[in-house]
């Protein structure tokens, strides 16, 4: 089958502002020093603590990764002279790591302000509690590397599952997913999805932060879907459990599978999601099909899949001997 082709979203390195970006909300981050370090890229999405670091052993010193200074750093470098602090600070600086985040709102030196600004290295601060910020910050590292593609469809969280409904233009992918807002369902993406890979190899699809809640229907124009429909219409994200292909009657025909016993799948970012093919013709009710279609899959996962219960009843039936 001619397959939508996957747009792939270029890779850039993560830098230091892109971290501190997206970190200002959801860490609360700051800039304290060093801006000329915010164009340095984060080589391992990890966090780091540097230990023995600071006081002169750098063997085996995680220098990739985000170093992360919380009360217990914070005091031992309290407790130095000011002369040793700086030089503790120039060792570490010297390894080029990524940038160093002091946590629990601690203030920064001035004296390491003045040597970040000096060597280039951002100083962030956050008055999360250390533990709190290595865990959030490690989500946030993850989603900044996490592999990426576009795709031309319309996803939907259809009875609790992620439904990715893709097609060749004019076919009604939009109507049908409006008729399933109208019952219930909710939108995460028209027309163009943002797709990604985690951590645990989910794929998960979203909107472009643009496009985000907005819909095109053909003859009404565009429209907001929170503000018609209220905010439980919509979604920020949602994992893709089923990937629902429109194609005209005729050429669908070829790929057809009337019982359902052929398990179809299509493939994203290495991930391989189920897949149906439902022929579009004229009277067709495409909104009722996938909510069926989703509906279907979700009883597959409990286990139950109708045309191996019939089959296994036929069996029965024959050796039974009825008619």
């Amino acid at each position: 089958m001619a397959e939508n082709r996957q747009k792939p979203v270029q890779q850039s390195p993560v830098t230091v502002g892109q971290f501190l970006k997206v970190g200002h909300d959801r860490l609360n981050l700051e800039l304290a020093a060093g801006e000329a370090g915010l164009g340095r890229v984060i080589i391992e999405p990890m966090v780091h603590r540097p230990g023995l670091a600071l006081s002169g052993y750098f063997k085996h010193f995680a220098k990739k990764r985000i170093q992360v200074l919380g009360m217990v750093e914070n005091a031992y470098l309290s407790s130095l002279p000011e002369d040793l602090r700086v030089q503790r600070f120039e060792e570490v600086f010297a390894q080029k790591i990524p940038c160093m985040v002091f946590t629990r709102g601690k203030r920064v030196f001035p004296e390491v302000s003045r040597v970040a600004e000096r060597d280039g290295v951002a100083v962030l601060r956050t008055d999360m509690v250390t533990r709190h910020f290595i865990h959030a910050a490690t989500f946030v590292l993850e989603d900044l590397h996490a592999p990426r593609c576009k795709v031309h469809g319309t996803m939907l969280e259809v009875a609790g599952v992620g439904v990715l409904i893709e097609g060749a233009p004019g076919l009604g992918k939009s109507e049908t997913a409006l008729g399933l807002i109208k019952r219930g369902h909710a939108l995460v993406a028209d027309d163009l999805t943002l797709l990604r890979r985690d951590s645990n190899n989910f794929l998960l699809g979203s909107a472009i932060a643009v496009t985000q809640y907005y819909m095109e229907i053909r003859g009404i124009g565009i429209i907001h879907v929170p503000s018609i429909f209220g905010v439980s219409a919509v979604r920020g994200e949602k994992q893709v459990d089923l990937v629902v292909t429109l194609k005209r009657q005729g050429e669908a025909d070829a790929e057809l599978d009337r019982t359902g016993v052929e398990e179809m799948c299509r493939e994203f970012l290495g991930v391989s999601v189920p897949q149906l093919v439902i022929p579009v013709a004229p009277g067709r009710d495409l909104v009722n099909l996938v909510e069926t279609a989703a509906q279907e899959h979700k009883l597959r996962l409990s286990g139950f899949v109708a045309v191996r219960e019939l089959d296994s009843r036929i069996k029965q039936h024959h050796v039974g001997g009825g008619e």
